[in-house]
Formats: structure tokens, sequence, C-alpha cells
């Protein structure tokens, strides 16, 4: 059933491109139907999955023999719960376009398009495959930020599109290389990623494979020094595909990383796990640092991404299950409380006040001109400060303790970030929505009865957001009891394939 996660997201923007130019309304209509019926299958695929039943069959069919590769999508906790989040995203960010009148036809097909193949990526056990589908998740980004984007949008359009197709290079190259050394070693030509992970690959190949592909990968991930596409990009994309960028494009990258370059060469990456750590810190600190400073509401946003992905690459260096399985409920934390924070900066404020500067909204008052935007970034900035009793504070807490086991003095680092990201955050809160500023000194325009009303649906996705949050904040089981189970094999192959 889970399969049909990807074949309505693609045969929902087929449909898309057959209505009428005009016919706005059906298109969003028709987008919502798809993208919540995709999430429906993911949260019953979720609920019917038996917990501990390890790597699930979804589909397995022959595909292109000759090389070994299959049409092969399976399921296990870690990619289940990434699946659920590919859903409740897709749903908010239609949600949060509601009001998208250029084009919006297109708008959602390249929107339903890019979740397809973000929903590919996940399902995918055959490595060849799983490729596909994160080249076709590339492509729709550009033209949604290039098309419909603003603030230098070709320019940030084109820099997440390049660091992309290099990052795809990267592991292109150490996908082939993984394929022609394990046929040299069995005989047998495969791109199944179990069969691949089984493969004793030389260590000296894994030494300079596992750099390569986890590179690759992590550019996506807004790994250090490699993040820049990621701010930029962030600010340059419109509201849906700014959630979508934070919510669950930059997880492509992560998940590729753990599921590929950490699993098929585990003496690479202890061979080079230090490393790994130490850049994952300088994210989470230097992004913490840089949204300190930042004058644009948006870009705050964007480096808060970037810091916040750095505990997810942190805890997957941990090697210890505790800490793998805070970067996978990470994942799962940041992309709802990165793409509500995105929901309420890109189209409740910035659609409203048409501007983004820290400076003039703290003229604007606005707490009494937008009091559903303010309650809603307080949560949600509560949330990705790591409040407990939000999925941020579990997943968080999770990844310090494994960090702690595996580098202590990281794991300091960390906590660092983590008292720079509460002081970023309350000053952008206070300078947004809360300063008090004289009356004459507000702008002409900013007076709040000017302000749009938040609508319908964007009180709706913001409700779904908060309390996906919320579920997992104050019963971490509903996703742990999924992950727990799969990471736990495959940390104990990990350690073993280290030896």
């Amino acid at each position: 059933m889970l399969a049909w996660t990807i074949y309505l997201s693609f045969l929902g923007a087929g449909a898309l491109t057959l209505l009428p130019k005009e016919n706005a309304r059906a298109a969003r209509w028709v987008a919502l139907a798809v993208a919540g019926a995709g999430a429906v299958v993911a949260l019953v695929g979720a609920a019917a999955y038996p917990a501990g039943s390890g790597l699930v069959t979804v589909v397995r069919q022959s595909w292109v023999p000759a090389l070994g590769i299959e049409y092969y999508l399976a399921v296990d906790g870690i990619s289940l719960t990434l699946v659920v989040l590919t859903g409740l995203a897709a749903v908010s960010g239609i949600l949060f376009s509601w009001n998208v009148d250029q084009r919006p036809k297109e708008f959602f097909a390249f929107y339903l398009t890019l979740i397809g193949g973000v929903y590919g990526v996940f399902l995918s056990f055959d490595l060849f495959l799983l490729f596909v589908f994160y080249e076709i998740a590339i492509i729709p980004k550009y033209f949604l930020i290039a098309i419909w984007g603003s603030t230098r949008k070709e320019y940030g359009a084109m820099k997440l599109a390049l660091y992309s197709f290099v990052g795809s290079a990267l592991v292109l190259i150490g996908v082939v290389a993984a394929f022609i050394v394990a046929r040299t070693h069995t005989g047998v030509a495969s791109f199944d990623l179990e069969a691949l992970a089984a493969v004793p690959f030389p260590v000296q190949f894994q030494c300079w494979a596992f750099p390569l592909v986890f590179i690759g990968f992590a550019i996506l991930a807004g790994l250090w020094p490699f993040h820049t596409w990621a701010p930029t990009g962030h600010v340059a994309a419109p509201t849906a595909a700014s959630m979508l960028l934070a919510g669950v494009v930059m997880k492509l990258g992560a998940y590729g990383a753990l599921r590929v370059a950490m699993v098929l060469f585990p003496a690479g990456l202890h061979f080079w796990q230090r490393e790994v750590a130490l850049l994952a810190v300088i994210g989470i600190v230097y992004g913490a640092l840089v949204a300190l400073v930042q004058k644009d509401f948006k870009f705050v946003i964007g480096y808060s991404s970037v810091s916040h992905m750095g505990f997810v690459l942190l805890g997957l260096a941990t090697l210890n299950e505790i800490g793998v399985s805070g970067a996978v409920l990470q994942m799962f934390s940041h992309g709802i409380i990165a793409g509500l924070l995105f929901g309420v900066v890109g189209r409740m404020v910035y659609d409203r006040t048409h501007t983004r500067e820290l400076s003039q909204l703290e003229l604007m008052n606005l707490s009494r001109g937008l009091p559903f935007a303010a309650v809603t970034f307080v949560v949600a900035g509560v949330a990705s400060m790591g409040l407990p009793g939000f999925s941020g504070f579990v997943a968080e807490l999770q990844v310090l303790i494994g960090a702690w086991g595996a580098f202590p003095g990281f794991a300091l680092g960390a906590g660092l970030g983590i008292l720079l990201g509460v002081a970023y955050l309350l000053r952008t809160l206070q300078r947004a929505f809360f300063a008090d500023a004289p009356v004459s000194s507000r702008l002409p325009k900013a007076a709040p009865a000017e302000f749009e009303p938040i609508s319908m649906p964007e009180r709706i996705g913001a409700v779904l957001l908060v309390g996906a949050t919320l579920a997992v904040g104050l019963y971490p089981r509903l996703l742990l009891d999924l992950i727990v189970p799969s990471v736990v094999p495959l940390v104990q192959g990990l350690q073993k394939g280290a030896l």
C-alpha cells in the first residue's frame, strides 16, 4: 500500500496539467486531495507496520536484469518515520499555499512531483532506484524557486541546483565504484542495498568511498562548509517550497548518508568518524551564531535549519543506538518545526507585511495585528529551543546523550549551540512580534486593521504541525517504537563492520 504514496503524487501532478489554466480553485483542491490521500496512506501504513518486524518488502520486480537493477521498494521503522513526515509536510505546505494565484496548476504539479520523488527515496532499497528518485526530487526544486520565489530567486534556485547536482555526481561515482567492486568480489551484479551491505569491501576502498558518498549526500543535509545553498535557497523559495526544503528535502541528504554511505562503508565511517562529528558540531555552533546576527527574519530560520541539521549529523556520527535513534527522531522533529517556522515567516508575516526586515517588523506591533501568527511562532520557537513537551526536546536529548558517550567534548559544543539557539529565537521573537515601539514610529501601512486575517487553511496547517510535534514530544514512543528496533541491528552492523 505504501507504494501508492509515490503513485498518487505523480498521478496527481499529471492530472493537474490537464486542468484549465483559469481554474485555480480546482488545482488547489486536487493538490490537497492527492497530498491528503498520500498522508493517510503513510499514517495507515505506520499503524499497520508490526513494530520490530524489520524490513518489509512493498514491491519487488526485476527492472534491468543485466545490471541486477530492481524496482525494489521496502520499509523499516526509519524510512516509515520519514514517509509519515513527508505526508504531514506535504499537506501543510499546500494549506499554507492556498493563496498561490500565479500559474497555480503548474505550481502544484511541480510540488507533487517533488513529493513523489521524496517518497521514492525513502522507500527505495535498490541503490540505482534510490538515485533515480533522488534526482527526480532535485528538478522541481529549481522551478519552484526560479518561477515562484523572491529575493534573488534565480540566484537561489541556481545555487541550490548546482550544489545538489555536484553532490549527486559524487554519490554516482561512489555508487558505480561500489557496484564494480562488489561484482569483482562476489561475481554477482546487484544494486540491492542489503546485498551490497553484506559485501566485504576492502578497507582502503571504504576509506575513500565513504567521504565521497557521505559528503555527496550530506551537502543536501546542510553539512558545514557545504551549507551555503540552504539559507539562500530557503529565503528565495516560496513558502511551501521553503517548508519542503527544510522539512523533507534536507532529510534526503541525511537519510542517504545513513542508508548508503554509512551502511555500505562502515570501516570508512569508523576512519572518518571524528571528522564527521567535528563538522557537525561546527555546523551547529556556526549556524546558531550567524542566525543570532541576522536582520532578515527568514535568514534567521534558514541558518537555524543548518544548526539543527548539525544535530542529525552528530547523532549519526556517534555510532551508538541512542545517538542514531535521536538523529532519526531529530529528522522528523526538525522537519515539523522548521516547516511551521517557515510557514509563519513566509506566509503569515511576509505576505501581509511585505517585509522580512526585523527593524521594520518591530515597528508594526504584530502581536496585536497578527495574534495567531504571534502565538504560532511562540509555540514553534519554544519547540525549536527544545522545551520539554515538544519533539525537539526528546530528539536533541538523545543526540546529546549519544554524543557524550562517543565525544564528550563535542557534546559540550552541541550544548553551546542549544544555548545560542535560545538566544537567537528569543531575540527574533521579541523584535518581530513584541517590540515596544512608540505608536508615532510605526509604519502607516502596518496598522493592525490593515493586515489580511489569517485564513482557515493556514490555521489548519499550523494546527496540524503543532499537533504533530506535541504528540511526539508528549509520547515519544509513537515514533521510537518504530525507530529503535530498526536502528539497533543497523548500529550493530556498523560496529561490526568497523572492526
